[in-house]
């Protein structure tokens, strides 16, 4: 027969472990909080930014995953944007985000990044940074918006139908929203969610051309999880159910919330 004094603190151990893993469990699904970027020093997405800012805060609402926060100024970048402001958060959302910001210290804020939080870029965030100097913007993100031509419909290939931000797309989904053309994307250092094989038909001289036209991907950061989505130009693009659980898809993963592979697309070889 085990002693009764070994027996109470096996007991007490085994309590003390189900409590723990109970605080866990709650702490990975506790709600989130988000800084939602959308100052801009280029070209303003104004009906994207303005469609935007409700959905992410109605989409944090309704799921329970997240709050959000506004920084809309180069006053709101100076004060939110630095190492002690950034402490309060959990991830970033850069909406529709164009140009140098301002940012007081970007290395800081992706050494933030790197140490483990969310960064989500919608849209134009790849057309923010864009000058050689802040290259390991670009590097974060992973890619860079070369340019658009006419917006268009696009069919988008389900590069990982199990990834959260894939698996509430239909099969057959269409949506016409504004496509970018990128540099600097390479599969190799991507987990590419979705892309289209040839430029997509909007009656450029590039159009229907095959190639590799990404749409959507992820990737680790360090400790930080990176996810971008192409979409987001136009009002009605927000207003699609099917792109908001795309998006939230996206979002909890960057946030932990949810698993979802983010191994490069192709192999390093």
């Amino acid at each position: 027969m085990p002693h009764i004094g070994t027996m109470i603190f096996t007991l007490s151990a085994i309590a003390m472990f189900l409590v723990s893993s109970a605080l866990e469990t709650d702490a990975s699904m506790k709600r989130k909080r988000l800084l939602v970027v959308d100052y801009t020093q280029g070209f303003r997405h104004t009906e994207g930014i303005e469609a935007g800012e409700p959905v992410l805060q109605a989409m944090g609402e309704k799921s329970g995953a997240f709050s959000v926060d506004y920084c809309r100024t180069a006053e709101d970048v100076k004060e939110m944007l630095t190492p002690e402001h950034l402490k309060k958060y959990d991830g970033i959302i850069f909406l529709n985000t164009t140009g140098d910001l301002g940012i007081p210290d970007l290395n800081a804020f992706l050494k933030w990044i790197k140490e483990g939080h969310a960064f989500i870029g919608m849209h134009s965030a790849t057309d923010t940074y864009r000058d050689p100097a802040h290259a390991a913007y670009i590097d974060m993100i992973g890619g860079e918006f070369r340019t658009h031509h006419n917006q268009c419909e696009v069919k988008p290939v389900h590069d990982d139908p199990q990834h959260p931000a894939v698996k509430p797309i239909p099969a057959d989904f269409k949506i016409t929203d504004e496509i970018y053309l990128f540099t600097k994307t390479d599969r190799k250092k991507l987990h590419v969610l979705l892309s289209t094989p040839q430029c997509p038909p909007d009656g450029s001289e590039e159009a229907g051309k095959p190639g590799d036209y990404l749409l959507a991907w992820c990737k680790m950061y360090g400790k930080g999880r990176v996810f971008y989505s192409a979409f987001g130009h136009r009002k009605d693009v927000w207003d699609n159910e099917v792109i908001q659980r795309h998006m939230l898809g996206g979002i909890e993963w960057a946030l932990g919330q949810v698993k979802g592979d983010s191994a490069p697309s192709s192999s390093s070889d």
